[in-house]
C-alpha cells in the first residue's frame, strides 16, 4: 500500500481545531463517535468525494479516486474533528509504521489539549 499523509485534511483538521470544532472526548469513544455508513454515504453525496477524503488523514494512492477504501485514518464526524478520533489514527499509523501520519495525528490532538487547558485557565 502506498499510503501518504493527505496534506487537506491535515489543514482542514488544524482550521477546525482552531475554530473551536472539535470534540474532548476518551481513546475508547471512538467506536460510538465515528459516524456511520449512512451519514458518511449522505455527506458524500452532498459534499463529494474531495470534501469527503478531507475527514482522512491518510490517502492510499493505489486505489481508485472514488471509493472509500481510498482513505485511511479517520479523525471526526463529518462535522467535528474528535479527540478519540485522533488518538486512534495516531496509534494505528504507529503500528503500521506511516510516521508522517502518527505524528500529524500527534500534533493535532496536542492542539486540542492544548486549547482544553487554555480554556480551563480562564
Amino acid at each position: 500500500m502506498a499510503i501518504t499523509l493527505n496534506l487537506q485534511a491535515l489543514e482542514q483538521a488544524k482550521r477546525l481545531i482552531r475554530e473551536g470544532r472539535y470534540v474532548v472526548d476518551e481513546r475508547d469513544a471512538w467506536s460510538e463517535h465515528q459516524p456511520s455508513a449512512e451519514r458518511e454515504n449522505d455527506y458524500l453525496l452532498e459534499q463529494g468525494w474531495e470534501d469527503y477524503g478531507k475527514w482522512y488523514l491518510g490517502i492510499d494512492r493505489a486505489e481508485h479516486t472514488e471509493v472509500k477504501a481510498k482513505y485511511k485514518f479517520p479523525y471526526g464526524d463529518v462535522a467535528m474533528v474528535h479527540r478519540c478520533g485522533l488518538l486512534s489514527a495516531e496509534s494505528r499509523a504507529g503500528q503500521y509504521k506511516y510516521a508522517d501520519i502518527e505524528k500529524a495525528a500527534h500534533e493535532l490532538h496536542d492542539m486540542i489539549d492544548a486549547g482544553r487547558r487554555e480554556r480551563a485557565s480562564r
